[in-house]
Protein backbone atom coordinates (compact mmCIF):
# COMPACT_ATOMS: atom_id res chain seq x y z
CA UNK A 1 0.00 0.00 0.00
CA UNK A 2 2.61 2.54 1.04
CA UNK A 3 5.31 1.21 -1.25
CA UNK A 4 3.39 2.18 -4.39
CA UNK A 5 3.23 5.76 -3.17
CA UNK A 6 6.94 5.72 -2.40
CA UNK A 7 7.68 4.66 -5.97
CA UNK A 8 5.47 7.39 -7.41
CA UNK A 9 7.12 10.03 -5.24
CA UNK A 10 10.57 8.83 -6.30
CA UNK A 11 9.59 8.96 -9.98
CA UNK A 12 8.21 12.46 -9.53
CA UNK A 13 11.41 13.61 -7.82
CA UNK A 14 13.52 12.05 -10.57
CA UNK A 15 11.50 13.85 -13.26
CA UNK A 16 11.91 17.15 -11.41
CA UNK A 17 15.64 16.55 -11.00
CA UNK A 18 16.07 15.76 -14.69
CA UNK A 19 14.10 18.83 -15.79
CA UNK A 20 16.24 21.03 -13.54
CA UNK A 21 19.36 19.40 -14.98
CA UNK A 22 18.24 20.15 -18.53
CA UNK A 23 17.42 23.75 -17.64
CA UNK A 24 20.78 24.31 -15.96
CA UNK A 25 22.64 22.65 -18.85
CA UNK A 26 21.02 25.05 -21.31
CA UNK A 27 21.78 28.02 -19.07
CA UNK A 28 25.40 26.91 -18.64
CA UNK A 29 25.84 26.46 -22.40
CA UNK A 30 24.45 29.96 -23.02
CA UNK A 31 26.79 31.47 -20.45
CA UNK A 32 29.82 29.66 -21.89
CA UNK A 33 28.93 30.89 -25.39
CA UNK A 34 28.61 34.43 -24.05
CA UNK A 35 32.03 34.18 -22.41
CA UNK A 36 33.58 32.75 -25.58
CA UNK A 37 32.08 35.53 -27.73
CA UNK A 38 33.16 38.27 -25.33
CA UNK A 39 36.48 40.00 -25.76
CA UNK A 40 36.81 40.78 -22.07
CA UNK A 41 34.04 39.13 -20.02
CA UNK A 42 33.20 40.84 -16.74
CA UNK A 43 33.82 39.23 -13.37
CA UNK A 44 30.07 39.05 -12.77
CA UNK A 45 29.54 36.96 -15.91
CA UNK A 46 32.43 34.65 -15.00
CA UNK A 47 31.13 34.25 -11.44
CA UNK A 48 27.62 33.44 -12.65
CA UNK A 49 29.03 30.79 -14.96
CA UNK A 50 30.99 29.24 -12.09
CA UNK A 51 27.91 29.19 -9.86
CA UNK A 52 25.80 27.63 -12.60
CA UNK A 53 28.49 25.05 -13.30
CA UNK A 54 28.64 24.18 -9.60
CA UNK A 55 24.87 23.77 -9.39
CA UNK A 56 24.86 21.64 -12.53
CA UNK A 57 27.58 19.34 -11.21
CA UNK A 58 25.77 19.03 -7.86
CA UNK A 59 22.50 18.05 -9.55
CA UNK A 60 24.35 15.68 -11.87
CA UNK A 61 25.92 13.87 -8.92
CA UNK A 62 22.52 13.71 -7.24
CA UNK A 63 20.94 12.23 -10.38
CA UNK A 64 23.68 9.62 -10.63
CA UNK A 65 23.31 8.71 -6.97
CA UNK A 66 19.55 8.25 -7.31
CA UNK A 67 19.95 6.37 -10.63
CA UNK A 68 17.61 8.79 -12.37
CA UNK A 69 17.31 8.40 -16.13
CA UNK A 70 15.11 9.69 -18.92
CA UNK A 71 14.45 6.20 -20.23
CA UNK A 72 12.22 3.96 -18.16
CA UNK A 73 13.51 0.44 -17.89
Amino acid sequence: MFFKRKGKVREQQNRLLLSQLEMLKGKLDEQKQLINRSIDPSEEVLNRAKITEGLYSLLLREARASHASKNKQ
